[in-house]
């Protein structure tokens, strides 16, 4: 009677979904994130690591920088990983965040289709660049999306005196991600603004190729942000802040430096703790 008493209880919890206590394999983080980590394939090779030594699972929600600061905002994740410092700083003096840190670096760069009309290979300022770029009204592709990117492109055209509207002439805002933005523009033969480490995952280039390079206004930080969880009460501040200080140490930042695409390093560690 006992066996069979007992035999009914653990059907009735099995029905109702009753488990029992979270194990360390439950322990998860969100991470609001820009694209270009993900799309390079970053993520895909040092998660892992993090996960085995922790026991932590990292859960990527990957969009641009803009719309990642503001579903952190609403609350909606635990740590940030996003490249527009001066929108970092920003999320962090409203409260939203707990303190911004240097993570890791690389740049930006224009690329162009091999019959270059604006005549801008070969050139590091990007300023003059884009002048020409302009006065030859050839057509350059926006992300247009408010992600990191998009702030650097405007922040670089304003830089060069000059702030192009989308109107259907030789300027066009594709409000969309990195990778979709590069096939619109090599689908048009156009130049467009990209993060060096999506270039170069990139599979579907043609005869598309950089254009300008090496200036100093091209420098691509990238910030870690802890979600305060004084403001958003929801917050796994404990396990969000064991995944910064990882990301931070010797091993996190050597992983980080030896993550390679067709043998090229795309992330330049620089790590820095903002007290």
């Amino acid at each position: 009677m006992l066996a069979r008493t007992l035999m009914t209880l653990m059907l009735l919890f099995a029905a109702v979904g009753i488990s029992g206590p979270a194990t360390a394999a439950d322990r998860f983080i969100i991470l609001q994130s820009t694209t270009s980590t993900e799309n390079s394939g970053l993520y895909a090779d040092l998660l892992p690591r993090f996960e085995a030594d922790s026991g932590i699972e990292v859960r990527v929600v990957a969009v641009g920088t803009g719309q990642a600061l503001r579903n952190a905002g609403n609350g909606d994740g635990d740590v940030l990983i996003v490249h527009a410092r001066a929108a970092e700083d920003a999320f962090v003096a409203a409260g939203h965040g707990v303190a911004r840190h240097d993570l890791m670096a690389n740049d930006f760069v224009i690329v162009g289709p091999a019959s270059d009309p604006a005549g801008i290979n070969g050139m590091s300022d990007t300023a003059a660049a884009l002048r020409k770029l302009a006065q030859a009204h050839a057509a350059f592709v926006s992300r247009g999306d408010d992600s990191g990117t998009h702030k650097k492109e405007q922040a670089l055209w304003r830089a060069a005196g000059l702030e192009p509207q989308a109107d259907g002439d030789w300027y066009r805002e594709a409000g969309t991600g990195m990778g979709a933005t590069l096939n619109i523009a090599i689908g048009m033969d156009a130049y467009t603004l990209t993060d060096r480490a999506t270039w170069i995952s990139f599979g579907n280039k043609l005869d598309h190729r950089v254009v300008v390079e090496g200036d100093a206004a091209l420098q691509n930080p990238y910030g870690v942000i802890l979600v305060n969880p004084e403001t958003h009460p929801g917050v796994r501040a404990r396990d969000g802040q064991i995944f910064i200080d990882w990301l931070l140490s010797p091993k996190g930042q050597a992983a980080i430096s030896g993550f390679r695409v067709h043998g090229q390093q795309l992330f330049f560690p620089n790590a820095r703790r903002t007290n």
